[in-house]
């Protein structure tokens, strides 16, 4: 019986070593959610702020209040979707580039999307969502110019 034993205790090793990553993937599956979750919030907050500006602006009303309060509201969102992308990150053991959001391997210095060191702070400004404008021109410049 100790053959048997062995195949026993084989098994339940495996079965055990399958649930953690099953378990692992569910809590991966959780944070990428709650990410499109995020940023379809922050998707509509940016929407409403647009229009409450446009009808402040069409009304002769001062849309100062409103701005503060949105911009506020999306800020805290957009600081919700930092943590949430780093723990994402954490979990792919990726270092997320402050500037450009970028994944990056956990020991590299420098962002390989935009160059920066990984180390920096995030620019004060944070980058507009990643949508190209309208007729597929982009807003940039080439790299290689």
């Amino acid at each position: 019986m100790g053959m048997f034993d062995d195949v026993l205790v084989n098994a339940k090793s495996a079965a055990n070593a399958v649930g953690r990553k099953a378990s692992e993937l569910v809590d991966l599956s959780k944070l990428r959610l709650s990410a499109a979750d995020l940023n379809g919030e922050i998707s509509q907050r940016f929407q409403a702020l647009g229009r409450d500006v446009y009808s402040a602006h069409k009304s002769g009303i001062d849309p100062s209040a409103a701005i503060e309060s949105a911009s506020a509201d999306i800020s805290d969102l957009l600081e919700q979707l930092e943590a949430v992308n780093a723990q994402l990150a954490a979990a792919h053991a990726k270092v997320v580039c402050g500037y450009c959001g970028q994944e990056n391997p956990q020991d590299a210095a420098f962002c390989t999307k935009c160059g920066h060191k990984l180390s920096e702070e995030k620019p004060p400004v944070a980058p507009a969502a990643k949508e190209e404008p309208a007729g597929g021109e982009s807003c940039c410049k080439p790299d290689d110019e």
